[in-house]
Order: structure tokens, then C-alpha cells, then sequence
């Protein structure tokens, strides 16, 4: 039966990867990876071997027919990215959809991905919550944060330590001061970080240190 299992791969310490994952990865003929070099040191440290093609942001709309053919010819295929679920803010989507119209079996397996520990970790509410990803560069950012700004739900945001203070900024035009908020970085690696506080006082934190790593922002709704 062809079957496209889409993998998740460890965000940080490698022995976060589940047993079944690793069992997949043994048994499928090929794995589509976003990074063919980086899940080569992944592979490697599992000690399996098997081919690996490109599968990526940039190339996916182009090998999309090509990727599910391989797969309808009785094949079985793994997709993995370079850390967490695919299809979370990485490339997953189009494959599976395409898969799924071509009556290819799909199973996700369930394992690492950053915003739900971020989340969990933060100390605010996680009951109910809306996973926004990466808010837009330039067209439309104000007006998502705008629209958030009146969201009950607790907010969770995907972002790189470059812009990271720009955006906890914007949140004080938008979400106010004193909205409580997290912020996680290098979540599951030595180097790994939780701060907790208001808006404001994240950026008192963050604003005289170098950021690195990988971040999820996660802030309040608003209040009733």
C-alpha cells in the first residue's frame, strides 16, 4: 500500500526522537527531507541508510507530482524536516493534500514539536489557545496584531531572535504593557530559556543580550 508517514525529528536533544520514528525511517524505501545534509547527520546518528531527496519551501511545488508518483508506485516514503512536525510553519501541506487526492495512505506520527512544551511552560492559560506561527514581515502585520489584540485565547507565536524585540514592541502598541507573556528559546538543547513577565518586562530582559536560538513568543488573551 503506498504510504507517505510524515516523521517528526527531534527540535533539540536527539534521544527526543520516539522509538516508532525510528522504526519508520528503517523501513520506508525514500525520505523527502528539507534539508537533505542536515537529517544526513540525523540518519547517521540512528545508523540507518536510506535515499534522501530534496523537499523543500523552494522546490516543493515543482517536484509535487513527481514526489507522489514515486510514492503511488507501491512505495512507502518518510517526509521529515530539519526539527519538530512537518507542516508546522515547514513544508507538509501540499504533500499530504496531493497525497490524499491520489487515495495514498498518510500517517502522522505523533512527537516533538516547540510550541506545545512553549506553551505548557509558560504559565499561562493552555486549555483553549491559537497557534499563529510566524506573524507576516511587512503586509498585513498590523492588522494581525490588531485582530489579536481582542483574542481571549492565549497566543502563540513562532519568531527569530533577530526581530524578536521589534515584535514584543509592536505588542506594546497593540496588546498593551502589561499583558502577561513567555518567551522560549533553544527549547530541549543545553542552552535552553524560559522568561516570564509582562511585555515590557521581556524587553527590559532581552534588550541588552544577544539572542540566539530558535523562539516561540507566547502571550495572554485578552481579558474578559
Amino acid at each position: 500500500m503506498p504510504t507517505l508517514y510524515i516523521v517528526p525529528t527531534p527540535i533539540g536533544n536527539l534521544q527526543d526522537i520516539t522509538l516508532r520514528s525510528i522504526e519508520i525511517l528503517q523501513s520506508v524505501d525514500f525520505i523527502l527531507a528539507e534539508d537533505t545534509r542536515h537529517s544526513a547527520k540525523l540518519l547517521k546518528h540512528l545508523n540507518i541508510q536510506k535515499p534522501l531527496i530534496s523537499f523543500h519551501q523552494h522546490n516543493e511545488h515543482k517536484k509535487l507530482e513527481e514526489v507522489t508518483d514515486k510514492i503511488t508506485q507501491s512505495e512507502s516514503a518518510a517526509l521529515v524536516s530539519d526539527a519538530g512536525t512537518p507542516g508546522i510553519s515547514d513544508p507538509g501541506f501540499l504533500l499530504v493534500r496531493a497525497c490524499i487526492e491520489h487515495n495514498i495512505d498518510v500517517i502522522t506520527l505523533p512527537g516533538p514539536t516547540a510550541f506545545v512544551p512553549a506553551l505548557v511552560n509558560s504559565g499561562l492559560p493552555c486549555d483553549k489557545f491559537v497557534f499563529e506561527g510566524f506573524l507576516p514581515h511587512k503586509k498585513g502585520r498590523q492588522t494581525r496584531l490588531q485582530l489579536l489584540a481582542e483574542e481571549k485565547r492565549t497566543i502563540i507565536f513562532y519568531e527569530s531572535p533577530y526581530r524578536l524585540l521589534k515584535t514584543l514592541e509592536q505588542l506594546t502598541e497593540f496588546f498593551g504593557k502589561e499583558r502577561k507573556a513567555s518567551v522560549s528559546r533553544e527549547i530541549s538543547k543545553i542552552h535552553e530559556e524560559t522568561v516570564r513577565g509582562t511585555i515590557q518586562e521581556l524587553i527590559n530582559h532581552f534588550s541588552d543580550k544577544k539572542i540566539k536560538g530558535e523562539i516561540v513568543l507566547v502571550v495572554s488573551g485578552k481579558e474578559s
